[in-house]
């Protein structure tokens, strides 16, 4: 027998409904008993009302007990945890046998969606320890490699060019996995609550950016009319202006890229040079502003989730720029309170 017929047989359809209306339907003849009562002098008013009373307290007490299963579902519910979720908690084999069909398919919703749930908790473990563990050894295996073979005497000019394009590809890598991570870790956690200044993360990631421009004619500039910071999660921050920065980098082959601070946000625009010097018949390629872009997928992912506004534009003069709006900025010397505490 399937499940559908035993839940058939165990559930009443409409047992709610009738039993309700039973209620109802012995409140309102017990109410007419006691009012004929009273009209034709067999008891005095005053009985009459302390009845009427009675059978309505009565009513009352027998529809609280019909809607039982459903506050019990709700007490389940409210003392739920995603942390430690518990969906045998919603097993509609313990609801009572006289408990309504309609409660019971809730039931069973419920049970199903706290499955899954616990199902998603589980694989975002798994893969952000997995993704943590097992991404990040064999990257910082290469770069060590790397490291080590770029001191290697006597290397071409095709191995030092071939060694900075693993380090590129290694870093972006690197990043890509951290973004990842980013994305897939919970909402409000505990890393999302931690105060930073931006200029010291911006400056850390435009360091990181030269090493990998090393070679290339594009030059990284930073601009600090101001200064804050912010509460939220420095990773996903420093995530976020790599690939804005990375799609600068990739908007022009010769030119510069500026990373402005500005009073509660933060600008990228690339200022591509539109030939290359000496050779004004070659133009360089230059591109608008991909909205499509690997990297600004992943930017506007991470500026929804911590709900940092992302806007895009294309401005004469084949310059692009990419604006991040921090509607809660704070002033630095809250950082310093913070780490006080």
């Amino acid at each position: 027998m399937n499940s559908r017929a035993t839940s058939a047989i165990t559930f009443r359809v409409g047992a709610f409904k009738r039993r309700i209306a039973w209620v109802f339907g012995l409140q309102f003849v017990a109410v007419v008993i006691t009012c004929a009562m009273g009209i034709y002098n067999v008891a005095p008013w005053t009985a009459v009302i302390a009845l009427i009373l009675i059978t309505s307290i009565l009513a009352c007490l027998a529809i609280q007990r019909e809607w039982g299963p459903v506050r019990t579902l709700a007490d389940l519910i409210n003392h739920w945890s995603e942390e430690q979720p518990d969906p045998e908690a919603f097993q509609p084999t313990r609801l009572a046998r006289r408990t309504d069909a309609d409660v019971a398919s809730l039931a069973r919703g419920l049970h199903g969606f706290a499955t899954r749930i616990a199902g998603y908790n589980q694989r975002e473990r798994n893969f952000t320890r997995d993704a943590s563990h097992e991404l990040r050894s064999p990257l910082t295996v290469i770069k060590m490699s790397i490291d080590m073979l770029s001191e290697e005497d006597g290397l071409s000019d095709f191995g030092v060019r071939s060694v900075r394009r693993i380090s590129r590809a290694t870093r972006e890598l690197e990043m890509l996995v951290e973004a990842l991570l980013v994305l897939a870790r919970e909402a409000d956690s505990a890393t999302d609550h931690e105060r930073f200044v931006v200029n010291e993360v911006l400056e850390q990631e435009l360091e990181a950016v030269r090493e990998l421009l090393a070679g290339r004619p594009i030059e990284l500039r930073l601009e600090e009319p101001a200064r804050f910071a912010l509460e939220g999660s420095a990773q996903a921050f420093s995530v976020l202006c790599w690939q804005l920065i990375r799609n600068a980098c990739q908007q022009t082959e010769q030119g510069s890229v500026v990373v402005s601070v500005m009073p509660g946000a933060i600008t990228v625009s690339n200022h591509a040079d539109p030939h290359v010097p000496g050779d004004d018949s070659r133009p360089l390629r230059v591109h608008g502003a991909d909205r499509h872009g690997f990297e600004l997928a992943i930017a506007q992912q991470i500026s929804d989730r911590f709900g940092w506004p992302l806007e895009l534009q294309t401005l004469a003069g084949q310059e692009n720029i990419a604006r991040i709006r921090f509607p809660h900025a704070l002033p630095i010397g809250t950082v310093g309170d913070r780490r006080a505490r």
